[in-house]
């Protein structure tokens, strides 16, 4: 199998980790041996209610009996995109009201984007150093990395970047611009938290210049920090807010959420706006709607914030600098990215997977289910502890 793994299905790297999956359960991965791992990393902050979550595949099921694809976006009414998207108005501060359902985190960026242009009749974007927003042309040209995207330009023309946390580079923002487009926490550069009262200032200065503030939730959203979504730890409302990830309990989707009078710019002038074959699918919204019926009506999200400090009573040792984020989206930052390869690595070897991020070498990616029990987080506190020792020693 990984020989065919290699040799019919393309790579990202050169170096891919190449574990076998037989199956996973819980907060739990087992490989074709049967060992298994202790997820710390959930796909990629994606599987916000564990694998295989009862809730999760109940739903999918039931709505596998009754049909799969019949009809592109938009055009026909069914129940479980519709009970979904309800339901998520009912958790977002007004005017956030009415959402577009897509295949994934990118396509919502791109979505934010058009909605933005289409909406201001502006063309300049503004997004933030070290940024990640996918992977997509339109995505790729906001991405704050130069070294990410060199080799694919040219991009989109009229974008420009202000510095995360810098207060002195919101006067870039002018009437020129159709939108800021921003992730609540940087998530690549190494979960770096907005600092007093930034996005805030952000906000007053888009509302200043008839701009549109676009907070990026991918990472941060359904619950991970505590509250439903990231912004709502820092008292400010964006004008559009784009999801993925964790929204889908394992199942590819995204969205952009926004005000009826925003979004309702993209049925007309031109008509077809955005349009997806794919996006809101009957099976995925099931599965969307059970992850947030689990994530509102338990208390998970409170239980984020007290795993976070468990997380950081157990991580303390010389070679961590730091530990940031917030709630069950943590880095670990250690001296150098050598041992951050040790950890990683070494953890799996133990385990425990956990992973890197983007841009920030040092860094070490927590970002388990949230799920995941206190005894579960002892248990991988434990190896990468016995990790770090090794390395000491």
């Amino acid at each position: 199998m990984k020989e065919d793994f290699f040799t019919y299905q393309a790579q990202t790297t050169p170096h891919p980790l190449a574990m076998e999956i037989s199956h996973a359960d819980g907060s739990y991965i087992y490989d074709a041996n049967n060992k298994a791992y202790l997820d710390f990393v959930a796909g990629v902050s994606a599987c916000s209610l564990g694998h295989k979550h009862p809730r999760v595949v109940n739903a999918i099921k039931a709505q596998l009996d009754k049909y799969l694809h019949v009809m592109v976006y938009g055009e026909y009414v069914q129940k479980t995109a519709v009970e979904f998207t309800k339901l998520l108005a009912s958790q977002l501060p007004k005017p956030l009201e009415k959402t577009y359902l897509t295949n994934s985190g990118t396509e919502a960026i791109e979505g934010a984007m058009k909605l933005a242009k289409r909406a201001t009749g502006r063309s300049e974007l503004i997004a933030a150093k070290h940024a990640y927003h996918g992977n997509t042309q339109g995505a790729m040209s906001i991405m704050g990395f130069e070294e990410r995207k060199s080799a694919f330009r040219p991009l989109l023309p009229d974008i420009n970047f202000i510095e995360f946390n810098n207060e002195a580079d919101l006067a870039k923002i002018t009437s020129k611009t159709a939108g800021v487009i921003l992730e609540t926490i940087q998530g690549g550069a190494g979960f770096i938290e907005p600092t007093n009262n930034y996005l805030q200032k952000v906000k007053h200065r888009c509302e200043a210049v008839g701009a549109l503030l676009i907070l990026d939730e991918i990472q941060p959203g359904f619950g991970r920090t505590g509250t439903l979504f990231g912004f709502q730890n820092y008292d400010v409302v964006p004008d559009i807010v784009v999801m993925g990830k964790g929204m889908g309990g394992g199942m590819p989707v995204g969205a952009f959420t926004a005000s009826a009078e925003l979004m309702d710019r993209l049925q007309d002038q031109p008509k077809l706006g955005h349009i997806t074959t794919f996006g809101g699918h009957p099976v995925i919204a099931a599965a969307s709607l059970a992850t947030l019926q689990e994530i509102t009506e338990s208390d998970l999200m409170v239980q984020t914030l007290e795993k976070e400090t468990l997380f950081r009573n157990l991580l303390q040792h010389k070679y961590i600098e730091e530990i940031r984020g917030k709630g069950l989206m943590l880095s670990l930052i250690v001296k150098n990215s050598d041992i951050a390869n040790q950890v990683i690595l070494g953890c799996q070897d133990e385990g425990l997977i956990l992973f890197w991020l983007l841009f920030e070498p040092k860094a070490v990616r927590i970002t388990p289910p949230l799920t995941i029990s206190e005894e579960e987080i002892r248990q991988g506190c434990a190896i990468i502890m016995k990790v770090l020792q090794r390395i000491e020693d």
